[in-house]
């Protein structure tokens, strides 16, 4: 019977591929690959927006921490997350809507300079190469057990590879269309899994179920310790999720190449708002559905533990509820909707890091505007690049060793806090300039790496005083501080720059973006 699985996988697989590259159209542009030539339904782009910060670990995990006692912690999170789309929405997004941008940090260019855009986009590009590569190989773990499970045995690097080779078939030829479209589908595959695990799983469950979970604390949504070291280490913590969480959302969704593109790709400014605050409510929606899954979960098992029931962790509950709990074809089409979460968010960083490449690195280097024939085929070459590289990365990181979950977790404290921050100094101090913001942004890394990888606060539980990094909310806004501090400081040792031909800090197209931005825009 497992072989029917097996055979939905494949045809999804196939499915997701050509339906991607039916409804992408034809490519014409550099602007049409990289963000549609504006003209995609804000319902669509919001899709993707959920489906691209949505990895398999979110699918696995959310339930399984559920089950093991974060509870509704996740939905609590999405709360602050929502605040800080609603910011974004209200403030970035008509920055980069006015200025006909494809990329965020043609922003950073037309304020500061080449040097800051080329500066943010390399990285971007850095970070991305590092995330998600990690991300791709974490995701292989998973899909390996569960295809053990259909008889299948393929390793690590086979499974990498098939992956990234279906994903990029699709992106490579299809552009942000395909990407968005199919990131459609696979979100509604995967959320809908989730609802359906719901309905089976309260059936089978019942009131008393509920009633069970609902006595053991498992849809506890607020966490109210408000101890000092408490708020400064847990996610949940409820300053941490709701204040941390909207300043990190404004991090990740407004100054992030792999979001802010897929704004972009709407149809006009409201559109782009709609689908930013939206994605906010999407994502709660999916926390809850998937928080819900693990505290059912929790009475179907009558809440003992992973170990109990020949379980390697937490994480595993949800897949062998797939593969055990549900019926053939159904359980295989949960497991294409956790291949689906792989393949949305690699997609997605594919075409983002390509359009970063082309936009903020390579049209520093044209003396003539490019056709827009040879920008097409530069942005599906640094496609095919990237695509190499990150399966490289995944693959070469498969035999390495180290927790490759918390090192996924950990990258973006390096940066965020830093592209956050050169944003905020560009609105916020007039009397910046290129230099003082390129030193303000290099010093934000350099701190905020010693942060991340030395500075732990001692935190006692049960008797135990363990030392524990800050949460990764609290990263933004201290990478934040010390941008706009050292900014700030530099901005007052000299006199206020001149920009002829425009404002400081009017978000208005500069040197650094016209020739692309022009080229783009003549389709």
């Amino acid at each position: 019977m497992r072989r029917l699985d097996l055979v939905v996988v494949v045809l999804y697989l196939i499915a997701v591929a050509v339906t991607g590259l039916r409804l992408a159209g034809r490519q014409t542009s550099a602007k049409d690959y990289f963000v549609g030539a504006g003209r995609l339904p804000w319902w669509t782009v919001s899709f993707s927006v959920v489906a691209t910060e949505t990895s398999v670990l979110t699918v696995i995990s959310v339930p399984g921490g559920a089950y093991g006692g974060q509870d509704f912690g996740n939905v609590e999170l999405a709360l602050g997350y929502v605040v800080g789309r609603v910011v974004v929405a209200a403030v970035l997004i008509p920055l980069y809507q006015r200025g006909g941008f494809v990329s965020a940090y043609q922003y950073l260019g037309s304020r500061f300079g080449r040097r800051l855009q080329g500066l943010a986009s390399v990285t971007f590009i850095g970070t991305r190469l590092l995330a998600e590569g990690v991300r791709l190989f974490a995701s292989a773990i998973p899909i390996r057990l569960l295809l053990d499970e259909f008889g299948v045995h393929p390793g690590y690097r086979t499974i990498i590879v098939v992956l990234t080779a279906i994903t990029v078939v699709y992106t490579y030829l299809g552009g942000i269309k395909a990407v968005i479209w199919t990131d459609a589908l696979q979100m509604s595959l995967y959320l809908g899994g989730a609802l359906l695990a719901v309905a089976v799983l309260s059936a089978r469950v019942g009131g008393a179920g509920f009633a069970g979970a609902l006595h053991a604390g498992r849809f506890r949504l607020f966490d109210t310790d408000f101890g000092p070291a408490h708020i400064l280490t847990s996610p949940f913590a409820l300053p941490t999720a709701i204040v941390g969480g909207a300043l990190f959302a404004m991090a990740s969704h407004g100054c992030d190449q792999l979001i802010v593109q897929r704004v972009l790709a709407t149809r006009s400014l409201s559109d782009g708002r709609r689908a930013m605050i939206a994605s906010g409510i999407f994502v709660t929606i999916q926390f809850a559905a998937f928080s819900l899954v693990g505290a059912l979960l929790w009475s179907y098992h009558q809440g003992r533990s992973a170990r109990q029931l020949g379980l390697g962790g937490t994480d595993d509950l949800y897949p062998d509820f797939i593969l055990h709990g549900l019926p053939v074809v159904i359980s295989g089409l949960l497991v294409a909707g956790i291949l689906g979460a792989a393949m949305g968010s690699l997609s997605s960083a594919l075409n983002s890091m390509a359009d970063s490449t082309v936009a903020d690195l390579l049209h520093s280097f044209f003396r003539r505007t490019p056709s827009e024939a040879a920008l097409l085929r530069l942005a599906r070459a640094a496609t095919l690049l990237w695509a190499a590289l990150m399966a490289v990365f995944a693959c070469a990181f498969s035999t390495g060793t180290g927790n490759v979950y918390l090192t996924g977790l950990t990258i973006a404290g390096y940066t965020y806090g830093a592209l956050l921050g050169a944003f905020l100094l560009g609105r916020l101090v007039r009397r910046a300039g290129e230099t003082d913001s390129v030193v303000a942004f290099l010093v934000t890394v350099g701190v905020m790496t010693y942060v991340v990888r030395e500075v732990r606060i001692d935190v006692t539980s049960g008797g135990t005083t363990v030392p524990t990094a800050l949460a990764a909310q609290w990263l933004v806004p201290l990478g934040v501080a010390v941008t706009l501090a050292v900014g700030g400081v530099l901005s007052l040792l000299h006199r206020a720059p001149r920009a002829p031909g425009r404002t400081p800090g009017t978000g208005g197209p500069g040197p650094a973006t016209e020739r692309f931005t022009t080229a783009a825009d003549r389709d």
